[in-house]
């Protein structure tokens, strides 16, 4: 009996968090009537840059950051080298451009990078980017109109992904399309619990110095102005542009996100309280990711004390599905199987890297400071 009533908790909950969930949030978002009042505004920015080992990408980047549709002269950019081994500090001192800052520091991890960027900064918006991604033009302006908003102290931007060349790089451009079809609807319902890291702007008033070994500064920052009382928008009209991934980028991006969203909820108990206006989604959506592996397992353990017919549906079913996962790596690119099995792998590497966060707790934060491979070469993520 006992195996029975887990069985149908844990299939209750994967139904929950992978359908009931996103459907409830839809009705919500329908509901909702909280738009952001964005008006054209121009003030002082502070463009954030910490990067480590982007020598190949750095040009690149400042032609984007200068490139955008915004007054040169309520714009500072600061580059953090945080212990770079190759010529970045070098190419960014090099770039000709006023209110340009190249600070070097001691390798010293992402969050640390930041804090130094932070004091250093002036501007009445800061705008926090990484290396490797092109921030369209009117980026900055878009954001920036967001906190003519008074309720509005973090707005992030969104991270285009460019279609990859193959399957397994389209499905993981699909699931996150799906993340982003999540965060525009908690957006409009209130506040996302996290901002892209690629390119998110806060008031910084806001911003508070950054524990040593933080994982996440794109939820630990956003987070922090969010139980000031402020809203965290998503602004798609703000956009960034990156390359696909591959699976395995993908599985390592996940271990990082997923361990940093442990390490944010010990350092944001109040997540789990009262404070927390969006409780509801939190716990649907964010809580729910990290314990959907450890729900799946609980299935297919409970499986077994299915009576007869029952027990062999339950088990084939996924059976099935885990094997689906198995032979993606065997079909052939050109195949229309792939177009299931690639899905299908997907969601079950990014449900391991779940599981695996919890044992990447015990690695140094710092040693997740490093590269993430692109379709076109490797390349430095920050």
């Amino acid at each position: 009996m006992l195996g029975i009533t887990l069985f149908i908790l844990s299939a209750g909950f994967v139904i929950y968090v992978l359908f009931g969930y996103p459907a409830l949030l839809a009705l919500a978002a329908r509901r909702a009537k909280r738009p952001v009042l964005k008006q054209p505004a121009e003030k002082t920015v502070s463009v954030l840059l910490p990067v480590r080992n982007g020598e190949r990408w750095m040009r690149a980047k400042l032609e984007s950051i200068y490139g955008l549709d915004y007054p040169r002269d309520l714009m500072e950019v600061i580059v953090v080298c945080d212990g770079c081994r190759d010529r970045t500090a070098q190419v960014a001192a090099e770039f000709t451009a006023p209110n340009l800052h190249v600070l070097s520091i001691p390798p010293s991890g992402k969050a640390e990078a930041l804090n130094v960027a932070i004091e250093r900064s002036r501007g009445e918006i800061l705008l926090f980017t990484d290396v490797r991604q092109i921030l369209a033009p009117d980026s900055l302006r878009e954001l920036v109109a967001c906190f003519s908003d008074p309720e509005v102290g973090v707005a992030s931007g969104e991270l285009v992904i460019r279609d990859g060349a193959t399957h397994a790089e389209a499905s993981v451009g699909l699931y996150w399309r799906y993340e982003k079809w999540i965060r525009r609807n908690l957006s409009r319902v209130d506040s996302v619990l996290g901002a892209t890291g690629a390119i998110y702007a806060m008031r910084r008033s806001l911003a508070r110095k950054l524990p040593r070994g933080t994982i996440l500064d794109d939820v630990n920052l956003p987070l922090g102005a969010f139980f000031q009382g402020y809203r965290v928008v998503l602004d798609g009209a703000a956009r960034a542009y990156d390359e696909p991934a591959s699976l395995r980028t993908e599985f390592r991006r996940k271990l990082r996100t997923q361990a940093g969203m442990y390490q944010s909820i010990g350092a944001f108990p109040e997540l789990l309280g009262r404070r927390n206006r969006m409780w509801l989604h939190f716990v649907s959506h964010k809580l729910g990711r990290l314990l959907l592996p450890w729900a799946l397992a609980a299935l297919a353990a409970s499986s077994f004390a299915l009576p007869g017919v029952w027990r062999l549906a339950a088990l084939a079913g996924q059976a099935l599905f885990y094997c689906t996962a198995l032979l993606d790596a065997a079909v052939p690119e050109g195949w229309r199987a792939k177009r299931i099995t690639s899905p299908v792998r997907t969601f079950v590497v990014l449900m391991i890297a779940a599981a695996g966060a919890v044992t990447i707790l015990l690695v140094p934060a710092r040693a997740l400071w490093g590269e993430t491979r692109v379709r076109v070469e490797a390349q430095p993520e920050r």
